[in-house]
């Protein structure tokens, strides 16, 4: 038995979830409404406020897909209720972030300043100039918004500038070792 799969999901008040026609679930909260098309062959039950995932089988793909279908379902339950969040921290001298409108504006080093504009149901913030916040209910769309941003400038490992997740260590390295004085 999937230890993942086997836990039950507890759907908290003022969360309303639905399991249509092959396994189409839809899952509204106060965070917006997400639907999510999960593997025909998983069984999923909604009893008295608890989501249950169940396999059909102990064959070998209908193992894998248990963990994975139960996973997404609480990942959307959590998305409507609190939210994903994903930081990021811009280093570097004159590498700056800031908001114009919905678009996202950075100032990375290039001859020209990149703009990103987010997909729907993503919101990013710039509490300082050196910080980004990007939030939404979908964690997978919260994910790829950060992984494109921090995409314009990655870190690099000599003076650490770039753009890198909040929690990232970025692993420094030493500059020319042979250009040593006598």
């Amino acid at each position: 038995m999937s230890r993942i799969g086997k836990l039950p999901i507890t759907v908290p008040s003022g969360v309303d979830v639905k399991i249509g026609a092959e396994n189409e679930i839809t899952v509204k909260g106060k965070n917006g409404t997400l639907t999510r098309k999960l593997h025909k062959d998983m069984i999923i039950k909604n009893e008295n406020g608890v989501i249950v995932v169940e396999r059909p089988s102990e064959d070998k793909m209908h193992k894998a897909l248990h963990g994975l279908t139960r996973t997404l379902i609480n990942n959307m339950v959590i998305g409507v209720t609190e939210g994903f969040v994903k930081e990021l921290e811009v280093n570097g001298v004159g590498y700056r972030a800031q908001m114009q409108g919905k678009t996202l504006v950075l100032s990375l080093g290039y001859s020209h300043p990149v703009e990103y504009t987010p997909v729907e149901g993503i919101t990013i913030e710039v509490p300082q100039p050196n910080k980004i916040i990007v939030k939404g209910a979908n964690k997978e769309v919260v994910g790829e918004t950060a992984a494109k941003i921090r995409e314009y400038r990655l870190p690099e490992p000599y003076k650490g500038k770039g753009i890198k997740y909040i929690d990232e260590v970025i692993r420094r390295k030493e500059g020319k070792a042979g250009a040593k004085k006598k």
